[in-house]
Parts: structure tokens; sequence; C-alpha cells
């Protein structure tokens, strides 16, 4: 069974029949939206199969090999052939589209890579070309003909745009992998008009956006059951008194909210400084109190993380007090960010939120994050979608 969870047989039919399957298996609750989202993706499943723009086929290839090269130049000269961004809530079942999408895929050289992640390799490799090559002035065009050479097809998890540097750089980037042929198939919470939105800087990304939308096919799942925050009706989401205990239930809350997702150690880039994610899988990060408490963070890296991540594990939140007025303050910035995004938070402590901070100077100030970490253990408040 491929770790899409599919037999190899269903997937070798390509996205759709491997869905069906899954469903009728019960493994999946019927639903029309993600239904239409399998059968846009079957029918790039099948444009796609033995598509290699850069590969030439034997000599000895015959009518396949010509084929081959006739369906490449096709799909290559089609006004629409960039591929397909899919967009909906969190909870509604991209991940798994795409699993099974990047699974049944027929293209050899295909990569899939969650989208800060690419990114992340991309200022890498920026500023290794610069130094290689410190009288020459434009990058782009070299650094687009190593990624189309590794890659057919990208698959994007999580397209999401931050950072003014990436914004900037992303334009010319993405123009010059179409102009290779290059395949790509994303998956997002924020619609392409969205992009970036609200950020300094953004008329100078409106291109970029224009130009996704005409080359991307834009699908839409509409709003419908979030399996993800189904999974967190009924579920503890505050333990006390922090230990081993307490551990082995966090361990159990993020196998639940990740699901069947792989697990990874993403890096953040928020202002040219990365931020490292311990464990991460599925949009739910875990980190212990002091990681992102008792080190150098602030409110940008405390955004990035709301904004990429739909539900946060937390270990160790221990008792605030002046003696720890630092960790007490970063503590206050990282909740207000999370609740204004509505980040679920699965926590442990050593006391519950309203005995945490009891006395002293500060102690009045947290009175209203005590309050917020009391909603956010309410239904009302696990119902609400992810802000990103």
């Amino acid at each position: 069974m491929d770790a899409s969870g599919v037999e190899p047989f269903l997937l070798a039919q390509g996205p759709l029949p491997a869905y069906r399957a899954r469903r009728d298996a019960g493994n999946l609750t019927r639903d029309s939206s993600q239904e239409r989202a399998a059968e846009r993706l079957q029918e790039l499943w099948v444009k796609l199969r033995g598509y290699d723009p850069v590969a030439k086929p034997a000599a000895n290839a015959g009518l396949l090999g010509l084929f081959s090269r006739r369906k490449t130049a096709d799909w290559a000269n089609e006004d629409r052939h960039g591929g397909l961004y899919l967009v909906g809530e969190v909870g509604r079942g991209k991940t798994m589209l795409m699993d099974l999408f990047f699974a049944a895929a027929m293209v050899k050289r295909k990569r899939r890579i969650h989208f800060h992640s690419f990114m992340q390799d991309t200022h890498k490799r920026l500023h290794a070309w610069k130094r290689a090559n410190p009288k020459a002035d434009d990058p782009i065009p070299p650094l687009a003909d190593a990624i189309a050479a590794e890659a057919a097809l990208l698959c994007f998890d999580e397209f999401q745009v931050n950072d003014i540097v990436d914004a900037m750089i992303l334009g010319r980037l993405f123009q010059a992998l179409f102009d290779r042929a290059v395949v790509v198939v994303a998956t997002s919470n924020t619609l392409p008009d969205d992009l970036f939105k609200g950020q300094p800087g953004r008329d100078a990304f409106l291109p970029f956006i224009a130009m996704l939308k005409q080359t991307l096919d834009v699908l839409v799942l509409e709003p419908g059951q979030d399996y993800r925050r189904e999974r967190l009706r009924g579920m503890p989401t505050w333990y006390v008194p922090a230990g081993a205990r307490a551990e082995q239930a966090l361990d159990a809350a993020f196998a639940e909210l990740a699901g069947d997702a792989p697990v990874r150690q993403p890096h953040l880039l928020v202002m040219g400084r990365t931020v490292e994610v311990p464990i991460a899988a599925g949009g739910v990060a875990r980190f212990d109190f002091s990681t992102l408490c008792a080190t150098a963070l602030g409110a940008g890296d405390y955004l990035a993380l709301a904004t990429h991540f739909h539900s946060l594990v937390l270990d160790g939140i221990p008792r605030l007090s002046p003696a720890n007025f630092d960790q007490a303050r970063r503590f206050i910035v990282l909740i207000d960010t999370l609740y204004d995004h509505r980040v679920k938070l699965v926590a442990s402590a050593d006391a519950r939120p309203d005995q945490l901070y009891e006395r002293g100077e500060g102690a009045k100030m947290f009175e209203r994050t005590a309050s917020r970490l009391a909603e956010m253990q309410s239904q009302e408040y696990l119902a609400l979608p992810h802000l990103t």
C-alpha cells in the first residue's frame, strides 16, 4: 500500500478512482466538493501521463515516442498549461487530495514540498549562486533552469506568502518556471486575490497574482465539514499538571490532529531570519514552552506560526511571575496572536489559566490572557475557522 493509504492498482488508475475507493470503504465522508476536486485532478492526471518537457525519446521509440513528444509540445503550448491551485478552508481535505494526486502522477520528475520550505531552499540557492557568480546580475534564469531540470511537476503544500522578500522573488521565478513548461499544483487556505493582502509593497505583487490566475486553474473547495475541527470536539485542550502523563496526552492529541500527514521539521523565514519548527504535520506544530517563550522570539515570529499552522500543541507552560516576566511577556504576545488568528491550542501547564500568574507585578495584565486561554478551550472557539 502506498503512503497515500491506497492500493497501488487503484493509484495506477488515477486520483479519482483512488478517492472513490477510500470513500466507498468508509474512510472518507461523502463530500460533493471533494469529489469535484478529485475529478479535476483526474483530468490533470490524464494530461500529465508521461509528461516531460526536457527528456527526449530514444531514437527507436517509434510511434510511442512521437506521441509522447507531440503530447508534451501540445501541453506546453496551451494557454493554461500551468496546473491547478486548490484553495479551501482548513480541514477540507486538500492535503488528502494532494496525497492521492502526487502518488498517482505518472511523471518521472516530480517534486512535492511545503511552499515555505521551497522558498527557504530558493533563498539558499540564490545566495550560493551570487557568491559563485559575483559579477553576474540575474540569478533567476539559472535558478529556474535548475528547478525545471529537477521537476516537470511541482506540487506545493500550503501556498502562502507573508514575507516581502518572497513576494519580490516570486513573480519572475514563477514566470521563468512556466516558460520552461513546469506544471504547478498547489493547495492553499488563501484565494490568489488575497495573497499578501494588507502587506506593505503589495502593489508590486499584483502582477504575480494576475499571472497565477491566468496560468493555473483555480478550484475552490466550498465550505463544508471541517474534519480537523471534528477531531477537536470533545478533546481536552488543557492538561494539568505538566509531566509524563500530560506529555503522553499531547502525543496522542498531535497524532489525532495531524491525521495521516507526514511529520516534518519545517523552517519559517521571518524578516530574513529562520524560525525552526521542531515537529509539524498536517498544519499542526508542536513546541515546548521554553523554545517559544524563553528565546529571542517576537511578534513577527508568532505571526508566522499563527498564519502557517491551524493548531499548536504546546508542552510545559510553567507558573509565571515577575521572576520570569520576559517569558510571561512573550507568552502574552503569543496567545494574543494565536487568538486573533483562531489557532487551536492544546497545552500542558503547571496550573489552570487563571492560576498561572496569580500575584506580583504583571498579574493584572495577565488577566486578559487567562480569559483568552479559557475561551480558547470552549467549543465555540474550537468551531471557528482558522484565519491566515
